[in-house]
């Protein structure tokens, strides 16, 4: 499914020219697909909130009986052909497409650094991929984070990323980064490519990444050029971590932190969560599953800020797109759910009064 993923981006990104417009209209593919099963959720979630003052109304009664009142529940859910799966069952489907996404989004990126790599080893700047304020989609959107590849990113890739970059290479090409790397690199010296270039696994990568690629990287004019750091800003001391800001720095966290934005805006605008909330015990405490309610409503931004923090600005600009596009989607869908529930209702009226 991953390749899959990967193959449906890069052929978008051929025909539009840009992986950030790419990902873009690849959200858009996704949720126009995923359509159906999103109008399925939210009829199950306005349903829920709709039987939700009579399931208050049990809870109060039956609160201090825990048997009797899931009995009553239970009732009362057939009593209203109400499947509670059905509001989430749907929006769990949902999320193994968001981690597939990830994982293409990453192997995307991986396959991309590791060229940017080869370039730089080569004596040349690569040619990064922007998208507006973005310098290179394929690292993080932030200002602590250069544009070039870095030992994290070159670590991240994987041995066959690693084959298949090295494969597409022009024997001139492989030969000029093999003199570079033993002339910045004494231990190189004498050693045959395939010791030098050595993918064979994870294992070989990691050695191969510490002990020729970044010591020679380091050394280069290009990579020194792209790494440099802004006065005074070079590992900047905080509580828990240290920063650098750098001079070719790569965003300004806009995607993370928009990425924490709409999904607040997300809760905000789903009325069916606000309303859905149980209602106190008979003893005056919250009702169970409340805190895990309020939890989830800032677990989520949280964890969506530290993701994209974390992750290529590609996989931040996906995150950031699809919870806009679904803002907009359940705006629309809610609007047309209603007309719907309003034109049922008109019409059982008219019913009754004939």
């Amino acid at each position: 499914m991953t390749q899959f993923f990967r193959s449906i981006l890069e052929w978008i990104y051929g025909l539009v020219g840009s992986y950030g417009l790419a990902v873009v209209c690849f959200t858009l593919l996704i949720r126009t697909i995923l359509t159906p099963l999103e109008i399925s959720s939210r009829k199950g979630m306005r349903k829920m909130a709709q039987i939700q003052p009579k399931i208050n109304a049990l809870q109060q009664k039956y609160g201090k009986d825990q048997a009797k009142l899931q009995q009553k529940q239970q009732e009362l859910m057939r009593k209203e052909h109400y499947n509670p799966l059905s509001g989430c069952l749907p929006m769990l489907i949902q999320w193994p497409i968001l981690i597939i996404m990830f994982y293409a989004m990453r192997d995307v990126a991986n396959a991309n650094i590791v060229g940017q790599a080869f370039a730089f080893l080569k004596g040349e700047t690569p040619a990064y991929e922007p998208f507006l304020w973005v310098k290179n989609v394929f690292m993080p959107d932030s200002p602590f984070k250069t544009a070039a590849v870095d030992l994290n990113s070159l670590m991240a890739s994987g041995a066959d990323i690693w084959k298949e970059a090295l494969a597409k290479l022009s024997s001139e090409d492989l030969n000029l980064i093999l003199t570079n790397i033993q002339k910045y690199v004494p231990a190189a010296v004498g050693l045959t490519q395939d010791q030098i270039l050595n993918f064979a696994n994870s294992a070989a990568v990691r050695d191969t990444v510490n002990n020729y690629l970044m010591p020679a990287l380091s050394n280069m004019d290009a990579y020194k050029a792209a790494i440099e750091a802004v006065p005074g800003w070079q590992g900047v001391s905080f509580i828990l971590f240290s920063v650098t800001l750098y001079k070719q720095w790569n965003g300004l966290l806009i995607l993370p932190i928009l990425s924490g934005v709409t999904q607040v805006l997300m809760t905000k605008l789903n009325p069916t969560m606000q309303q859905s909330t149980p209602a106190p015990s008979q003893d005056g405490k919250p009702a169970p599953g409340s805190g895990m309610n309020n939890f989830m409503k800032y677990f989520f931004p949280a964890f969506s800020v530290f993701i994209c923090l974390t992750s290529n600005a590609g996989f931040a600009l996906y995150w950031s797109a699809i919870n806009l596009f679904a803002t907009g989607q359940s705006i629309l869908i809610n609007k047309y759910l209603e007309s719907k529930e309003a034109k049922a209702a008109l019409n059982a009226g008219e019913g009754t009064v004939r």
